[in-house]
């Protein structure tokens, strides 16, 4: 990573979530809200060795959420799962648009719609200088796309996880709740988890912990964000093995 401005760039994997493509109603698409993703993954891909994108699907459904009785737990994931696809063809053609290279895979074939995500392709791909973007999660039902990012950043040789959220990184409290919540700038698992601390779920967090992995945790919506973390710059907050309670 280009912390020191050696010119030494990073892979990364970036963890957009499906609200987040839906603007303030967080459902659906917001134009506004997909070109502005676009513009902070270009700025970041052209200062990355390599940039992959796992988009979740929570503007079309929540797999994890209220569910009809009839329609069971892991048919909801499946759901779910087909909504992160239709968040892959969207930000994968608005990217193209800006001159991008872009691929979308899936976790599972979706024939003539998106290919099936292949470890050694996708490594192909962004060697070659595309984003690829990840969609279907695991593949499997009652994981979240939080893991799923985590796994595919290991799969895919990833320095660190960037987490793209609507918030300044990660506070003691809900800072959109309480105003004197406190942003942590740098912190370890295992202080997250035993602070339960809604970052990611714990099985994300342990497959990052005992891996080593660092995630940092960066709000999408002020502009050239993603770019400085890419970067190695101190925005957010960096979750590690190391940090403290900072």
């Amino acid at each position: 990573m280009d912390e020191n401005g050696d010119g030494v760039r990073g892979r990364f994997l970036v963890k957009l979530s499906g609200e987040y493509l839906g603007g303030a109603a967080g459902t659906g698409f917001s134009n506004d809200r997909l070109d502005a993703v676009c513009e902070e993954l270009r700025h970041a891909h052209a200062a990355s060795s390599g940039l992959a994108v796992v988009v979740g699907g929570g503007n079309f459904f929540r797999g994890g959420g209220e569910l009809p009785s009839v329609i069971r737990r892991a048919t909801g994931d499946r759901i779910g799962m087909l909504a992160t696809a239709m968040n892959a063809l969207a930000l994968r053609d608005a990217l193209r648009a800006r001159g991008i290279a872009t691929m979308s895979v899936c976790a599972f074939p979706i024939g003539g719609i998106l290919e099936h995500y292949d470890p050694h392709t996708v490594q192909d791909s962004l060697e070659k200088g595309a984003i690829v973007v990840l969609a279907g999660g695991t593949g499997n039902p009652y994981f979240t796309t939080d893991t799923t990012a985590c796994l595919r950043a290991l799969e895919l040789n990833a320095d660190m996880v960037i987490k793209a959220t609507r918030v300044d990184g990660v506070f003691d409290r809900d800072p959109e709740v309480d105003r004197n919540a406190v942003r942590y700038e740098h912190i370890s698992y295992d202080f997250a988890i035993a602070h339960q601390l809604k970052i990611m779920d714990a099985t994300a967090f342990t497959l990052c912990r005992d891996n080593g992995l660092a995630v940092r945790v960066i709000n999408l919506g002020i502009k050239g964000n993603l770019e400085q973390a890419v970067r190695g710059r101190s925005v957010g907050t960096l979750v590690d093995v190391s940090g403290g309670s900072s």
